[in-house]
């Protein structure tokens, strides 16, 4: 391993909604037009940029202070090689956090909130200005990190795909998605609007909104239990969650394997019956997704790799 100030730091960025407008538009004047001739206020799209653009501009300061340092666009991540003794930064919202985790292995990930006004930050605990002080205990391996697990999909042809908050399956359409799940002794063929995979970080998130809408539709009719409420799981933990979406009942379709969790040592496996447009992707960007369509098998499980967020 490197001297601790020899280690190379890789600085993760996004792209502001000023940007992305800019991009679509060419010119940020014709942005704003196009904001404002539907009501909306184009000066918290210019507030957003200028207060990322200024902490941006503090973080590589410090980075050149530090000594060597490489900046990527969160898009990039996905052919981006992060070299084993790398320290890695992410300034941007909680989701730059969790899509650049799910390319590590190991390495210490720190979270940084360019704007602690407009974001609670849960992934987020440290700003630019800290940077100076945290990159030499982190180097030194003395600062404590908690660990998050994570989810893998591996398709039969060996493709792999990982998931710091959960895995979709499903159709990239309104459709139906149509596939077989087997989990255990269980197995049928189902007809739904996908299902999630969860981890113990994305228990509070996606899929929590599942659960808690399940909850209050069964309560209105009448079948909801007394008392019943959803608990996340810790972020470590060896566990994942698995929700269907609007599963269908007919002659061909069931719906009792809906739900249910899955151990270190369990799998949950998809046939897909989609002759297209079926897909798995993970943390909600479906740009860097796995085809399923038909006859492609996926086995899904806990991965073998882990996140460590520096805290």
């Amino acid at each position: 391993m490197p001297a601790a100030n020899d280690r190379k730091v890789v600085l993760v960025v996004r792209r502001t909604r000023l940007e992305e407008l800019v991009a679509r538009f060419l010119t940020a004047e014709q942005a704003k037009f196009y904001v404002e001739h539907l009501g909306a206020d184009f000066s918290d799209y210019r507030r957003e940029h200028d207060v990322y653009q200024a902490e941006r501009a503090r973080t590589v300061q410090a980075l050149e202070h530090w000594g060597r340092y490489q900046v990527i666009d969160r898009g990039f991540l996905p052919n981006f090689i992060f070299g084993p003794d790398d320290i890695v930064v992410a300034l941007g919202q909680d989701g730059v956090v969790a899509n650049t985790m799910k390319y590590l292995d190991g390495h210490p990930l720190i979270g940084l909130n360019p704007d602690a006004r407009r974001y609670d930050g849960i992934l987020l605990p440290f700003c630019p200005s800290d940077l100076p002080a945290l990159l030499p205990e982190v180097a030194a391996d003395k600062r404590a990190a908690k660990s998050v697990t994570m989810a893998k999909a591996r398709l039969s042809d060996g493709q792999e795909l990982y998931a710091v908050n959960d895995l979709f399956i499903g159709a990239r359409s309104h459709v139906s998605a149509i596939y077989e799940i087997a989990a255990g002794e269980q197995r049928e063929r189902q007809s739904s609007s996908g299902l999630i995979v969860a981890t113990g970080l994305g228990s509070t998130a996606w899929f929590k909104s599942i659960v808690t809408g399940s909850l209050a539709i069964a309560g209105s009719f009448g079948s909801s239990p007394n008392g019943a409420h959803y608990d996340a799981l810790p972020w470590d933990a060896r566990e994942l969650r698995f929700a269907v979406r609007e599963p269908f009942p007919s002659r061909s379709s069931q719906v009792n394997l809906v739900c249910g969790r899955l151990g270190a040592s369990d799998a949950l496996r998809l046939r897909s019956l989609m002759p297209e447009n079926g897909v798995i992707f993970s943390d909600g960007i479906e740009a860097d997704r796995l085809d399923f369509n038909s006859g492609t098998e996926a086995v899904i499980g806990i991965a073998e790799r882990h996140g460590r967020l520096i805290v």
